[in-house]
């Protein structure tokens, strides 16, 4: 393997690159161990590409409807989509770093174990009473019994208690963000061992995300390095490699061809999110430079990952999406001059994601 062949090879791992296999949202999910899903809408087209030419935003919102996926904060303590019959077991393999970082934040906002207990109780007794709540009805909970919500503390409250197991993400109500209790959401669920929770964990990385090193495992999952190497030690059937010094691991070492080798991911896709070292697909040594120069850019100051469009694995622009009355304008701003083969991959990947979206796009340049 060289260097070179290394984003073309987890473009394939990740499923980016299309095949005649149709996978549900779930499967993806599986696959994949979770996505990162801060940006709700970045998270369902993170999904539906990887499902398929035919997948829609509507085949993603039907899955969460019928709790066959769902959302919480999971790696790194960060909104994540995983399967729903791996959200227990992921959540207790996080709980001790989670927990550390829960009190620490406590500790911070002036939030005794008290309030933290009180805060839960009330949140279970009044989604088992309603089954399902908005946000704001969420912290009217809190308010009504006293407590205050104003700040961080209403939020704090809330992923505190999707860390310890008490509620997690349900359906949106229109554009509504909504809680469910934990256990009423999912009653199909696997239960893992520590050390199986880290078998499985590293075998699902490095399978959907490989050759990936250690690294870039730390990174995306927030475990401790030891616990890391546990994992890959009790995984299955993963090989590794060295290259210019550094050891990746893998389970597949596919390096597919495409019939569209142009792609527009979403913000905080698993290509660049994943891994620790991003200079695989961040194109060559000049590109790397204006990157570091910041004359061209594909992440904010404040660790927002924009939307990219990638070539043949490489990084080569960024975009957007601009709604207009009756159709979808996708605006490619690409790093540097793009030749007429990009520009018809550009325009196809952009009609996907109108497909996607069940609307008419339009593709617009800004060189």
């Amino acid at each position: 393997m060289r260097v070179e062949d290394i984003a073309r090879s987890r473009l394939a791992s990740q499923g980016i690159q299309p095949d005649s296999t149709a996978k549900s949202p779930e499967e993806v999910l599986t696959s994949l161990g979770a996505v990162q899903a801060q940006d709700y809408p970045a998270a369902l087209w993170a999904i539906g590409l990887r499902c398929g030419e035919s997948a829609t935003k509507a085949d993603v919102e039907e899955a969460i409807a019928e709790r066959r996926i769902s959302r919480t904060w999971l790696m790194r303590g960060t909104l994540h989509f995983g399967s729903s019959r791996d959200i227990h077991w992921m959540l207790r393999l996080f709980a001790p770093g989670l927990l550390k970082t829960a009190i620490s934040r406590d500790r911070h906002l002036g939030l005794g174990d008290d309030a933290i207990a009180k805060a839960e109780a009330l949140f279970a007794k009044a989604l088992k009473r309603e089954g399902q709540l908005t946000r704001d009805q969420m912290y009217d909970v809190l308010e009504r019994e006293g407590m205050e919500v104003s700040g961080l503390l209403g939020y704090h409250m809330l992923y505190r208690a999707a860390w310890d197991g008490i509620i997690c993400f349900g359906a949106h109500q229109g554009k509504q963000q909504t809680f469910e209790l934990l256990d009423d959401r999912i009653d199909s669920r696997r239960d893992l061992s520590n050390s199986e929770a880290l078998a499985e964990l590293a075998t699902r990385y490095f399978t959907s995300h490989g050759p990936a090193t250690i690294k870039d495992y730390v990174w995306w999952s927030g475990l401790k390095v030891s616990d890391a190497k546990a994992g890959i030690e009790a995984s299955s059937g993963l090989a590794s490699e060295t290259v210019d010094g550094k050891t990746y691991f893998t389970k597949s070492s596919r390096m597919d061809g495409s019939e569209r080798d142009v792609h527009l991911l979403p913000a905080f896709d698993e290509y660049l999110v994943g891994y620790a070292d991003r200079s695989a697909m961040l194109g060559d040594a000049d590109t790397q430079r204006m990157l570091k120069s910041g004359k061209i850019v594909f992440t904010h100051s404040n660790g927002i990952f924009l939307p990219v469009m990638v070539a043949d694995g490489e990084v080569v622009g960024t975009w957007k999406r601009k709604n207009e009355k009756n159709r979808v304008v996708v605006a490619i701003r690409p790093f540097g001059k793009l030749d007429d083969g990009r520009r018809k991959g550009a325009r196809e990947a952009a009609g996907r994601f109108g497909e996607f979206l069940e609307v008419d796009v339009a593709t617009q340049f800004d060189e």
